[in-house]
């Protein structure tokens, strides 16, 4: 395994975030010459967009999961049957979402060789690795390695943010942005895709008269400033935060994909759960001076946004935690999918940990609830000036 590192002494260069890098076409490159540092500094902190070429040549699935170019759906039937799955009918528009059912791999394979079908059918969000998690069908590419997200969430929860999806041709997904407003990642094990991107401040174009984003693009009157690529087999697609995107399979498809959060982009996932509190607080302020007001605010939170005010405060201490033992070697610098990383990148990690966790303690949901925090931001402190 290869070691994820940043520039030596250079971590202080990403104090702050950028503003997003927006090329005229996506940047293509080639997995055989791009380094993690390369890619760290030029895309995942610019939070740029980009597809990497030859990523996945020697992974199990690439092998196994495809015959003459196409899914190999038998094998797939044989191989994970019975494990779950949420199956959506692109045919059918549910609220800004499409109709789905949680079913099994098998019941979709039946599906897909129906002669005649009543739509077109695709299987999104596939936790096979959760359910599988001896096979090792692929690995993770190092450019996507430092990943907090499921690092904390198959750690200290019965979740993940691993997928697997399969697509017959004319499937796709609507005009969205990913949860948590995270990166996210996504290689054609066979199979092309169509991707249009809009970067983050172009959400104006997006919306219809009601104010609700588009849910299919192509029913918008007039679309500028996007960004469009074709990704084959073999390729990785580079997501960045807040980039609303919409893909359609152009043919028979199957895709592994990430959600992802690191140093890099956890200010963002900060801002818009606190956007998110907002909203919420705005809609039901009729209701402001019932008992547990707030309370019930983190509720909906969480029903809304996917975590609460506590739980993001959980999930930064435990990775803030994880990378203060690694620093002082209480704990193997390893990441989670096995992959190496340097000082410098434990540092960055720290110091992104530590003033979101500053901000965090100063909102006016925590006053007086994590009376801990302050004692936290003093121990990463002085683990970073330990080493520095």
């Amino acid at each position: 395994m290869m070691e994820l590192a940043i520039p030596k002494g250079t971590y202080h260069k990403f104090s702050s975030q950028p503003q997003a890098v927006v090329d005229e076409n996506i940047q293509v490159l080639d997995g055989k010459n791009l380094s993690y540092g390369d890619f760290f500094e030029n895309y995942m902190f610019r939070n740029r967009p980009c597809l990497i070429k030859n990523v996945s040549n020697n992974w199990e699935a690439t092998s196994k999961w495809v015959v003459n170019g196409r899914p190999n759906i038998e094998y797939l039937n044989y191989k994970y049957k019975d494990t779950n799955a949420i199956i959506y009918n692109c045919s059918e528009r549910y609220f800004n979402s499409q109709k789905c059912i949680e079913s099994t791999l098998g019941e979709y394979v039946k599906l897909w060789k129906q002669v005649e079908q009543e739509g077109i059918y695709y299987l999104k969000d596939w936790h096979l690795k959760l359910q599988c998690p001896e096979d090792t069908f692929y690995e993770v590419p190092i450019y996507f390695a430092s990943d907090w997200l499921n690092e904390y969430f198959i750690h200290c929860t019965d979740d993940d943010y691993r997928f697997v999806y399969v697509g017959q041709k004319g499937s796709w997904t609507p005009l969205h942005i990913d949860v948590f407003n995270s990166f996210s990642w996504s290689v054609n094990i066979c199979g092309q895709k169509q991707w249009i991107f809009f970067p983050p401040g172009e959400e104006s174009q997006l919306k219809d008269n009601l104010n609700n984003i588009f849910y299919d693009i192509k029913n918008a009157p007039e679309i500028q400033n996007s960004l469009e690529l074709i990704q084959n087999d073999g390729e990785a697609v580079f997501v960045p935060s807040g980039w609303y995107h919409q893909v359609w399979n152009l043919e028979d498809t199957i895709s592994i994909n990430h959600n992802w959060v690191n140093g890099c982009n956890i200010s963002t996932m900060w801002d818009s759960l606190k956007t998110s509190l907002k909203i919420i607080e705005n809609e039901i302020k009729d209701c402001r001076d019932m008992d547990n007001f707030d309370e019930q605010c983190q509720t909906i939170l969480k029903v809304h946004f996917g975590i609460d005010y506590n739980k993001f405060y959980k999930f930064l201490t435990f990775i803030g935690q994880r990378r203060i033992d690694m620093l002082n070697n209480k704990l193997e610098r390893k990441m989670f999918y096995g992959h190496g990383i340097s000082s410098d990148h434990i540092i960055f990690d720290l110091v992104q940990i530590c003033a979101v966790i500053q901000d965090f303690l100063n909102c006016d949901y925590a006053n007086g609830k994590f009376v801990e925090g302050q004692s936290f931001v003093v121990a990463i402190k002085k683990s970073i000036e330990n080493i520095v």
